[in-house]
């Protein structure tokens, strides 16, 4: 074989093993549940999305993007999502997950079912189809609710600022407070054909078989003592310490695994 021809095939080949070898990379974009967290002080909180790396093989490369109290209005709104987009590339995944804070009484963060929520998580499904990117989309992680009748007043990033006190329980059984905000996710990715991560039963299901007391260790929920960076204790029901971070991202991507078979083999 003449040298230029056999330089040009090594040329080639080259180029063909490079291409196949850029890591696969996701993009989160989402709520405080989660996003990445401040550890400097030594706080326990963690969003699932945080230590999602983990459960990926190193050819992954996890973005986190998620933020504390964004909603998909005020995310798209400060500017996030088109970061986001910015970088997106083809072949990129992004993991969108809205909805806890979509529905607080706030003109910030307020988006209405039926309505601009769906709206948004089309738009946000749309553009990435764009950029060559594939979406996927999540309903929201459930609250720690063995309520029935959950107070919608409490804002989830005030939880941080609790300390710890007797808990009241007056349910067996843990209570949905998303209401159609869990369904409206899957409605969109059924109507525009978009892998569903069902976040919302997976977590439930995690919490209601570790009963009313088990499911506090996934949670930011500590008595007096028990936590060098939380002296007085905390009750956040919202929020994953980092167990429960780990117990969320593992399950979650399983089912990553199962709704996008591409996938699967990332995924350890």
């Amino acid at each position: 074989m003449k040298p230029f021809r056999l330089l040009l095939l090594l040329v080639v080949a080259t180029m063909l093993s490079a291409s196949t070898d850029q890591p696969v990379t996701i993009y989160l974009i989402g709520d405080s549940t989660m996003a990445n967290k401040d550890t400097t002080k030594g706080s326990p909180e963690r969003g699932w999305g945080m230590v999602l790396h983990e459960y990926f093989t190193d050819d992954v490369r996890i973005e986190n993007h998620a933020v504390n109290g964004r909603s998909s209005k005020s995310f798209m709104d400060e500017g996030r999502w088109q970061r986001v987009m910015n970088r997106l590339k083809p072949g990129d995944y992004v993991f969108i997950q809205f909805g806890h804070n979509d529905e607080k009484d706030d003109p910030r963060r307020y988006t209405q079912v039926g309505s601009t929520f769906d709206a948004n998580l089309r738009l946000y499904v749309r553009q990435a189809r764009m950029k060559g990117a594939i979406p996927l989309l999540f309903n929201s992680v459930v609250r720690r609710n063995f309520l029935v009748n959950h107070d919608p007043s409490i804002d989830d990033e005030s939880l941080r600022n609790t300390t710890y006190s007797d808990e009241v329980i007056t349910s067996d059984t843990l209570v949905d407070t998303h209401g159609q905000y869990a369904v409206v996710p899957r409605m969109i990715a059924r109507e525009m054909n978009v892998p569903f991560i069902d976040a919302q039963q997976i977590t439930h299901d995690l919490e209601q078989q570790m009963g009313i007391e088990g499911s506090r260790r996934l949670h930011v929920w500590y008595r007096k003592g028990e936590h060098p960076a939380l002296p007085e204790g905390r009750k956040d029901n919202t929020h994953y310490n980092v167990y429960g971070a780990h117990e969320v991202a593992r399950l979650l991507s399983r089912e990553v695994a199962h709704q996008v078979p591409a996938l699967a083999p990332y995924i350890k």
